[in-house]
């Protein structure tokens, strides 16, 4: 299988118990990473838990020719579906809200400069970054009852909100289940729902602490309760010029060259993991000010931020209440 997304940010702590209490505890590879579910109950979902992950990628994967993005980004007709829609409207919605810092159609620049699935562009230039943003702008694309609407350029990319979105749906479904007590985790992008029952305490989630050389270890631990939580980095993905200055993988959705910033991770907590998701990726580009400023004006997002000071020192900023 093809990816959809890379790279986990969130590490899950899923530490040893004695209890009699036994959880189901199902591991896997999805959308181009690792899974774990862990839900309280004997019942073994797995079936489908793979059947909605193959739906999910059938409609937004552009890792795969058929997916129905695929051939919306060709200019083929095709139908979506009720999750294309729900990822879409979820999509317009922080993308206004935002400013557009959320734009899932910076997918072409993105490619361009190989970060992407496909499209790079040797020899990148301002002229070709210019053409290619004239087709980047959510607002320049539209839902019409199930087929969408977009300029002939247009390469839609939901890869910041999809894979939050396939925690939610899995979440979803354990509740639809009757069952209350559960972690989903893709990707280090988590969703919880009420308490470990093998700890009778509330879920343990940590944050990574950067490292530039791809090792990984916990900066703090949490407890994650009735909530999501999506954390995105830029220490793992990055591009050096010839002065030593890094830029993230984040492509500036007003100029359509990578990112350069001073935030190393910013993770979200939020009510369902497809905002945490989007938010997350968002912010990346937005700076350190201006995400202290927007989140003056929503309360309902809690999040930690890990950048780097004058003196190339890494410090931390909790707000909104995120937890110590």
């Amino acid at each position: 299988m093809k990816r959809i997304l890379i790279f986990p940010f969130l590490l899950v702590l899923m530490l040893s118990c004695k209890t009699e209490v036994k959880n189901s505890k199902l591991l896997g590879s999805v959308f181009g990473t690792n899974y774990s579910i862990i839900y309280d109950s004997e019942i073994d979902y797995q079936k489908q838990f793979d059947s909605l992950f193959y739906v999910i990628n059938q409609s937004m994967s552009t890792y795969l020719e058929d997916s129905d993005i695929s051939k919306i980004n060709r200019n083929e007709v095709a139908e979506v579906d009720a999750h294309f829609k729900n990822v879409f409207e979820t999509s317009k919605e922080i993308y206004k809200q935002t400013q557009g810092a959320f734009d899932p159609t910076i997918g072409a620049v993105v490619n361009a400069w190989d970060f992407g699935p496909e499209g790079k562009i040797a020899n990148l230039d301002s002229l070709k970054i210019d053409s290619l943003m004239l087709s980047v702008g959510l607002d320049k694309v539209k839902m019409n009852g199930h087929s969408i609407e977009k300029p002939q350029g247009a390469f839609i990319d939901f890869n910041a909100i999809a894979k939050g979105y396939g925690v939610d749906v899995v979440a979803n479904f354990l509740e639809s289940k009757d069952i209350k007590n559960y972690l989903v985790e893709i990707g280090g992008e988590i969703r919880v729902g009420g308490i470990n029952p093998e700890k009778n305490a509330g879920w343990k989630v940590g944050v990574e602490q950067p490292h530039f050389d791809g090792t990984q270890s916990i900066l703090k631990a949490i407890t994650l309760k009735d909530a999501a939580m999506a954390t995105s980095g830029t220490y793992r993905k990055f591009k050096i010029d010839q002065n030593g200055n890094r830029y993230a993988h984040i492509i500036d959705t007003e100029t359509g060259y990578p990112s350069k910033t001073n935030l190393l991770s910013i993770s979200v907590i939020a009510k369902t993991c497809m905002v945490a998701d989007a938010y997350a990726t968002a912010f990346k580009g937005m700076g350190l000010e201006r995400v202290k400023s927007f989140l003056q004006t929503h309360p309902e997002l809690k999040v930690f931020l890990i950048f780097e000071n004058d003196k190339k020192e890494f410090e931390t900023l909790s707000l909104n209440g995120f937890p110590e």
